[in-house]
């Protein structure tokens, strides 16, 4: 890609930034930026990480919440040390490739307690590290310096780069951006990212934006779970709605939640769907839930633990599955929504025996090959 050097910027510090260091964050937004100041990149559905490689032999890998992930990603600790030199920190996202493009659900699955496990899962999925920004070089801090200059310290650093490791493409082109957030998401790929090319790193702030797909959906309201700050004694309040979806055989499976309101209307919600929990658990889709947590099921149902959800609270209270609402959600991991949806509105005109699978967009396969060759 072109990029600028005649500007100028202050010289670097003397020393790398410290370790751990909060990773740059993007806000949401609707629509692209006009090009001309901005750097797109593709937004990689992984795992944020921050690569530090301070000394011969030496590697740690820094999760977005700060934390070590050496443990779980063996096989990238041995590449790493291998493919970049001394001196340099590295932001970038951890992947897994599956035979349908990214596969976030393999690399969940890579963060298990177990050593035997993780060295199992190295073999079986193992991991990429794909490379978005540059923090220090020659063990000087590139922090201050402007996005379009480490992009080219990034860019000269990784042009010899091999598997697992990988420069992310970019673009200063509009129209390109606009088709990488058209087909990308076909190999799994959750957005674009746009970056002001003058800015330094700014660790820890929403310095960045992220496009992401907009689509909308019917679901069937079949629980809910309460909010934390229901207590015995205080005002009910709602947290979150369960929502579900119908396949083809008429299995309701539980896609996701939304969970966007104000605390005024978690109490008007907790209130209104009062009604409907009388008798609700008598004949609703997922009463046998608690039978199936841990077990393996075609159906996804509300409860079940995970790594993620390990030591929350995740009871739930059913609701006669008779109300529908609208939502708005990004895109689809396997059969549920990928991240938490966002309510819209009330559906009284749709039966909830129409919020099937079939309404939802299918989304045209990309080759990941083609991205990584960029």
């Amino acid at each position: 890609m072109a990029t600028r050097s005649t500007r100028t910027a202050p010289a670097a510090k003397a020393v790398a930034p410290p370790q751990p260091i909060e990773p740059m964050l993007a806000k949401l937004v609707d629509a692209l930026p006009p090009e001309g100041d901005v750097l797109f990149e593709p937004k990689w559905d992984g795992f944020r990480a921050i690569v530090f490689r301070p000394a011969p032999g030496e590697i740690a890998i820094q999760s977005r919440d700060l934390r070590p992930l050496d443990r779980y990603f063996p096989e990238l600790d041995d590449a790493l040390v291998e493919r970049l030199p001394d001196g340099v920190v590295v932001d970038g996202e951890i992947v897994v490739v599956g035979a349908r493009g990214l596969d976030f659900d393999a690399l969940q699955q890579r963060l298990h307690p177990a050593a035997s496990r993780v060295a199992k899962l190295a073999i079986e999925t193992p991991a990429s590290f794909v490379a978005f920004d540059l923090l220090a070089e020659r063990g000087k801090s590139l922090v201050d310096r402007p996005q379009h200059e480490r992009r080219a310290r990034l860019e000269a650093l990784l042009a010899d780069a091999r598997p697992p490791l990988y420069l992310t493409p970019a673009t200063l082109d509009g129209d390109v951006a606009t088709r990488w957030l058209r087909e990308f998401e076909g190999a799994g790929l959750d957005g674009v990212i746009a970056k002001p090319l003058d800015a330094p790193y700014q660790p820890g702030k929403r310095a960045m934006l992220k496009i992401k797909h907009a689509r909308t959906a019917d679901c069937v309201v079949a629980g809910f779970r309460w909010h934390k700050s229901t207590e015995e004694g205080s005002a009910e309040a709602i947290g979150s709605l369960l929502l579900g979806l119908y396949d083809d055989a008429g299995v309701l499976h539980h896609v996701g939640v939304t969970s966007s309101f104000t605390m005024a209307v978690r109490r008007d919600l907790a209130r209104e769907l009062a009604p409907l929990r009388a008798n609700a658990l008598r004949d609703h889709p997922w009463r046998h839930w608690a039978e199936q947590a841990g077990e393996q099921t075609a159906q996804r149902v509300p409860g079940a633990t995970s790594r993620w959800s390990a030591g929350k609270d995740l009871a739930w209270q059913p609701l006669r599955a008779e109300r529908v609402c609208e939502v708005k959600y990004d895109h689809l991991q396997g059969d549920r929504f990928r991240h938490a949806t966002t309510f819209v509105r009330w559906r009284p005109d749709k039966a909830p025996e129409a919020c099937r699978y079939d309404q939802l967009e299918v989304v045209a396969p990309y080759e990941l090959k083609e991205i990584f060759g960029r």
